[in-house]
This record gives structure tokens, sequence and C-alpha cells, in this order.
């Protein structure tokens, strides 16, 4: 079960741009990632590798929690993100996380988003 402390911890790491690294330190080796109602990505290699992708296409990434919530081994967090490509398109989404934690790491995570309400 995270502590609020922990959680705080990872919400700053994600807030200062540094996704990639949020999901080295404060997710599990086995853990899990969906997008929606897509196929989850399993292993946290997989997830680095792929954020990691998603950040090189990217010029700019601004990152922000509106709201968050601890309950037991659960956590909901409310995101704002902007991404800038690098040709410089903008998109704006909200997103709600929903988190299951093992300890005081993240073990699954879904993405909460509608894609079609993704401002450009």
């Amino acid at each position: 079960m995270p502590s609020r402390a922990r959680l705080d911890e990872f919400i700053a790491v994600v807030e200062s741009g540094d996704h990639a690294g949020a999901i080295v330190r404060y997710y599990t080796e086995d853990s899990s990632m969906q997008e929606n109602l897509a196929p989850p990505r399993v292993g946290r290699d997989v997830l680095v590798a792929h954020e990691r992708g998603v950040l090189a296409r990217m010029s700019h990434v601004y990152s922000k929690a509106v709201s968050s919530v601890v309950e037991g081994d659960h956590v909901a967090i409310h995101w704002n993100f902007e991404l800038t490509d690098k040709s410089g398109q903008v998109r704006r989404f909200d997103e709600v996380s929903l988190q299951e934690w093992r300890g005081d790491r993240i073990f699954r995570e879904r993405f909460f988003y509608d894609p079609t309400k993704i401002v450009t």
C-alpha cells in the first residue's frame, strides 16, 4: 500500500518530465499498463521502452496531476497533459489513471481518456 508521501513523490517525478525514470523507480518488474480498451503492455522494460519511444517523438511534454486519491492498494490520479511533437503540433488531454500498487510500487495501471477529445 503506498503512503501519501510515496504517491506524492511519484507525481512529482512525472510532473518534472522524467516519465521513463518514474517507471524505472516506481513500477514492479512485472507491471502492466493499459490504454483504454487496448491490450496491456506487460513488463517494466517494455513499459520504459514504449515511454522512451513516445518521448523521443516530442519536443515538449507538460504533465500536471489535478487530483489524486489513495485507497489502500488502489490509487486514482486525474492528469492534464500537453504534448508538443517535433513538428510543433500540440495535443492537450485529460486522463484518469487507475493504479494497483504492491507495497510501494505500481503493479497495474490503466489509463482512461477520450482520444477524440485530444485538442490539436
